[in-house]
């Protein structure tokens, strides 16, 4: 069961269990069933043959909308090729507000956009004082959003219960601190469960040394969703 403030997801696979845990609820509380899950905080949920698709295309729409950008021209990229965002020297941004609530819906929205984590990260480093440039670069993600607001993640109905990760990162990426940036994808069987885009805390001395902190990262996500799948009794050869 999954709770936030006053709104509930139930899952599992005893429909039986289910059922008498629902009625059992509605002894305690006087609550409302809304049936098969279909939208929940931003998320849409739809399901298929294939499996059950997540996506924030509603959500997506708002923040477009919210910039101002319904009649904007797409574009094919979030951010552009060797940005120079934290060199930055133009005017500050006059509108803190502003700024912090677009890129804190976009981080948001990177619940079932993984795409957007590199960019997202970049932009989430200035919030503090953000200027003309790093506005504009928040406008880039909005219109590349435009071109594609329904991407979904897909979790697939057959899964093998193998957990697989991916990781990279550049070497001394940050002109300030010279900290390099790691990235790590985490799929389960061949649905994406985890990914995330982060500053590395001390400056690698080597590209070799980046890369190794890298993989320590990703190993780490891996060994703690091993711990959650025991958690919830679910145990399998191939995961790890």
């Amino acid at each position: 069961m999954l709770v936030y403030v006053d709104d509930l997801i139930i899952s599992g696979d005893n429909h039986e269990a289910i059922t008498e845990f629902k009625a059992y609820l509605h002894t305690c509380f006087h609550m409302k069933y809304l049936g098969i899950l279909k939208y929940f905080l931003g998320v849409e949920v739809a399901r298929s043959s294939a499996g059950i698709f997540l996506c924030q295309r509603k959500y997506a729409l708002n923040i477009i909308a919210e910039a101002g950008l319904l009649g904007a021209k797409p574009l094919n990229v979030p951010i552009e090729h060797n940005h120079r965002l934290t060199l930055a020297a133009d005017l500050p941004f006059p509108h803190l507000d502003q700024y912090r609530r677009l890129v804190g819906r976009l981080i948001y929205l990177c619940f079932t956009r993984p795409e957007l984590s590199y960019c997202v990260h970049v932009l989430s480093q200035f919030m503090q004082t953000p200027k003309e440039a790093h506005w504009e670069a928040t406008l880039h993600v909005v219109r590349y959003l435009k071109g594609n607001p329904g991407q979904s993640v897909l979790l697939c109905k057959d899964c093998d219960l193998q957990l697989s990760g991916w990781c990279d990162s550049d070497w001394a990426g940050c002109p300030l601190t010279r900290r390099s940036i790691t990235e790590w994808f985490v799929i389960l069987g061949s649905s994406p469960i985890s990914w995330k885009t982060k500053k590395q805390q001390t400056v690698s001395r080597s590209f070799v040394e980046a890369k190794y902190r890298s993989m320590t990262a990703v190993i780490g996500e891996l060994k703690w969703l091993k711990g959650l799948f025991h958690s919830l009794s679910i145990y399998h050869s191939l995961l790890m």
